[in-house]
């Protein structure tokens, strides 16, 4: 008799632990999952009171003990041992220019103003910047890249000048597959890498040319940038330093300077999209003077865990930064970038997918974090730091899931994949959205290079699988045509602007569904012992 109890209680406690961690334990996790808690989340954090959640001012206090109580709310623990923020020490610089910047040609002088013509920045750490005549290089694409053959440093020498550079890569201007990825940026198009190469050249100045194309945003956005201050991490001993100057020339800047030496940017472009071609010295000083404020300050990252049962070392990481531009330059009676899309949205998402996490009966195998970083406004600081000092070894990261700018449009047929043919992440969300009637799009516009704009990347980066998607260009009432429509009006009205707001017409059905999906892969991770690999063709399948 009294084994036949304990098989009858064994039986029992087999079926409960089914019904919470199996299919009928998921399903009822996943129908947390609700468009009325994304609004209500998207709505607070992208209200006023907020202050456009900008590091090192009070809407960072509010904001950051708003997503710890948050997550204690939601059944997380903190991540960093006692505590739920990691702190990220960093330095805010703010650049004025004092004057014009004025350019000696041998058929003239040029003169510019900032921020309308030259967008300038200085990240140095002294309090004035002087160049006077400081000698100026076309280097091309500004890429040095062994592994497509490629130098464009290799016949200019740029130390201590200015090195000018065109956006992007070449493969974006050819479309030709074979050189570099096509249309589809790589990390070389970077401004980012653009800076951190000239440096390692020597070179004390860079100035990218801008073109909207390339860049994937139009002047505004480096204009905008360059007239608030930035972040920078401290630099350590060893470190290359930063360039004393940074910045982009306007495209009608760079046509007027290139025009008086000769050249038609354009031309030069296209000339520059070959192997052959070789920098030169463009026999032009430039001279300005900057003048810097240094603060030193630490922010933070918030983070909490919910502990796995069997393998709580491993674990399934969400992330969604959490930091915008502050209070700004007005603009339609407004001064507050609030943020709601940027990245209101996504942080509500990361929430969500908590909370069905938490909400199962029995807990995944492998832990869950939730990660909220800073500064990813500034150069992805916040998740840079993260994955140089984790909490967590890197090699027991299963998976990065991240997002950025979730437009909450209604429902999509599509589920958009950038940084398509990286991962097998992509083959398992394609199974999980396959069961809403919908399908995989890679990136339409790969030349953004929006792959290396969020903080997925510097997960990628120390070798973790990572995946950033969301529905996003074809609506399931609406089809593609208005999606692309809704998508531009975000980007030139709103984006990194005092208009991203919350707004009451706002349809959160879309990110819902888009939340659902990635809890479905999230979950197959964290309650089996599959790894995700890197596809063999990835940059980086060796990284690991």
């Amino acid at each position: 008799m009294r084994n036949l109890l304990l098989k009858l209680l064994a039986i029992i406690l087999l079926a409960y632990s089914y019904s919470c961690s199996g299919p009928e334990g998921y399903e009822k996790a996943a129908a947390t999952i609700t468009a009325e808690e994304l609004r209500e989340y998207t709505m607070t954090l992208g209200s006023d009171s907020f202050m456009g959640r900008k590091p090192f001012t009070e809407g960072e206090t509010i904001t950051v003990n708003y997503l710890a109580e948050e997550l204690g709310k939601i059944g997380f623990e903190p991540l960093f041992g006692d505590s739920w923020f990691q702190s990220v020490p960093m330095v805010e610089i703010s650049t004025v220019v004092t004057g014009p910047v004025t350019i000696e040609t041998g058929n003239g002088s040029l003169t510019f103003i900032a921020p309308d013509d030259i967008a300038i920045e200085s990240p140095s750490m002294n309090q004035a910047v002087d160049l006077k005549d400081l000698p100026m290089v076309f280097c091309g694409f500004g890429i040095v890249a062994p592994e497509y053959g490629w130098d464009d440093y290799r016949n200019v020498d740029v130390r201590d000048k200015c090195a000018v550079v065109l956006v992007n890569d070449p493969g974006l201007y050819t479309g030709d597959t074979s050189l570099f990825r096509g249309r589809s940026m790589t990390w070389y198009g970077r401004w980012t890498y653009k800076y951190e190469e000239a440096a390692r050249q020597g070179a004390k100045a860079i100035l990218i040319i801008h073109e909207t194309l390339g860049a994937g945003y139009d002047y505004s956005i480096p204009r905008k940038s360059s007239i608030t201050s930035s972040l920078y991490m401290e630099q350590k001993e060893g470190d290359i330093p930063p360039c004393e100057m940074t910045g982009w020339l306007h495209a009608s800047a760079a046509e007027r300077l290139f025009g008086m030496l000769g050249y038609d940017v354009a031309k030069l472009r296209t000339e520059a999209c070959s192997r052959e071609f070789k920098g030169f010295e463009m026999k032009t000083g430039i001279t300005t003077r900057l003048a810097n404020t240094q603060t030193r300050n630490t922010s933070v990252n918030v983070a909490g865990i919910l502990r796995g049962s069997s393998r709580p070392e491993e674990c399934v990481v969400l992330t969604g930064h959490w930091d915008h531009f502050g209070i700004g330059e007005k603009e339609n009676g407004d001064s507050i970038y609030n943020g709601a899309v940027d990245n209101g949205t996504t942080m509500a998402w990361a929430f969500e997918i908590g909370e069905a996490f938490a909400s199962l009966g029995k807990r995944p195998a492998r832990s869950v974090i939730l990660l909220f970083p800073t500064a990813e406004e500034q150069g992805l600081l916040g998740s840079y730091y993260f994955t140089a000092n984790p909490p967590v070894p890197p090699e027991n990261m299963i998976a990065c899931f991240n997002n950025d700018m979730m437009l909450a449009i209604g429902r999509m047929k599509d589920i958009m994949v950038t940084g398509y043919g990286q991962s097998d992440l992509d083959d398992m969300l394609a199974s999980a959205v396959e069961k809403q009637d919908r399908y995989i799009l890679p990136d339409p516009a790969p030349e953004t290079g929006m792959y290396f704009r969020s903080d997925h990347f510097p997960f990628a980066r120390i070798g973790v699988p990572s995946l950033f998607a969301r529905g996003n260009c074809d609506s399931r009432e609406n089809g593609k045509e208005w999606a692309a429509a809704r998508e531009k009006e975000y980007l030139t009205t709103m984006y990194h602007k005092p208009a991203d707001n919350y707004y009451t017409e706002m349809n959160f059905e879309g990110i819902a569904e888009d939340a659902a999906a990635t809890f479905e892969v999230a979950w197959r991770l964290a309650t089996s012992d599959v790894r995700p690999a890197w596809k063999s063709m990835s940059e980086f399948a060796n990284n690991r």
